[in-house]
């Protein structure tokens, strides 16, 4: 079963209390780093991580509560929140020797990256965030009918208990679920890597759901208290999203002005899982953006 990205150096590195991060290193020069969606891990960039590791030291963690990263119970509201796994990847990078990175995420990972961008301004010299909308703006544009293709959000947004009994239940059908509604290109993920996927997912339902649950409570708070304060993203930010505005009723790029000033927003055409469905343009929007 594919669990590594081939050529790359496995660290386990600590960030916080009791908490340790798996994550793959390859490559020299400036840093990135590469954070992984949902229902993934780091896996996700293995073909990314392979273009820009000839000239880029590349750094692909699992996130705290998914892969082989440690997986720390839900205390409080705050466990899972994107200013906690935020803080991990900022004190990843400083572990690994990296004050100032390049940071790109995709769904969960975006998520993550905006507020690690938003927290940490001087550590993030570049962001790049693929199909999502910052939170606050997600959870806006959710309503009527069309947010039935959110159902999963309001599912684990639910009190500890129920929603980890029912996806516990059958874990593999829920997972698989979006691997396969949420792709264009099926074979983009072969059945080595989507077993890989199912058996981390099924091995982190407490601590997925965990992370859901935090984005509808604390992570919203954090948000909102940033656009009340007017703090928004300092970094030359680039968006690559489908045309989810069109679907839900909404303008995504001017979304996304509202929260990053200098902007480059991309729709494209492949699927949810474009580093895998479409890597190299991917890897064409990341290596643009390193260059502003």
């Amino acid at each position: 079963m594919a669990t590594e990205i081939s050529g790359f150096d496995y660290r386990r590195v600590p960030v916080a209390d009791g908490v340790a991060l798996n994550a793959a290193v390859g490559g020299s020069g400036s840093p990135i780093v590469l954070l992984h969606g949902f229902p993934q891990t780091h896996l996700m960039w293995r073909h990314v991580a392979a273009d820009l590791a000839t000239d880029h030291t590349v750094i692909c963690p699992d996130l705290r509560g998914y892969g082989d990263s440690d997986k720390p119970a839900e205390a409080d509201g705050q466990t899972y929140s994107k200013r906690t796994m935020a803080a991990d990847i900022v004190a990843l990078a400083r572990a690994l020797g990296h004050d100032r990175f390049a940071l790109a995420g995709h769904d969960r990972g975006a998520l993550v990256a905006i507020r690690a961008g938003l927290d940490h301004p001087d550590a993030i010299t570049h962001l790049a965030s693929l199909d999502v909308l910052p939170t606050l703006d997600m959870w806006d544009v959710m309503r009527g009918t069309s947010a039935a293709v959110g159902f999963h959000l309001y599912l684990m947004a639910q009190p500890p208990g129920l929603p980890e009994q029912l996806i516990g239940a059958s874990p593999d059908a829920f997972f698989g679920h979006f691997l396969d509604l949420w792709t264009r290109a099926p074979e983009a993920i072969p059945a080595d890597v989507r077993a890989a996927y199912l058996k981390a997912s099924r091995e982190a339902v407490p601590s997925i759901v965990a992370d859901y649950r935090a984005s509808a409570f604390a992570d919203v708070e954090h948000d909102e208290a940033d656009r009340q304060a007017g703090n928004r993203l300092r970094m030359p930010v680039t968006v690559l999203q489908q045309d989810w505005g069109a679907a839900l009723g909404f303008d995504a790029a001017a979304r996304w002005r509202a929260w990053a000033p200098d902007l480059e927003h991309i729709t494209v055409d492949s699927g949810h899982f474009m580093p895998e469905e479409a890597p190299a343009q991917v890897v064409k929007a990341l290596r643009s953006l390193l260059t502003r």
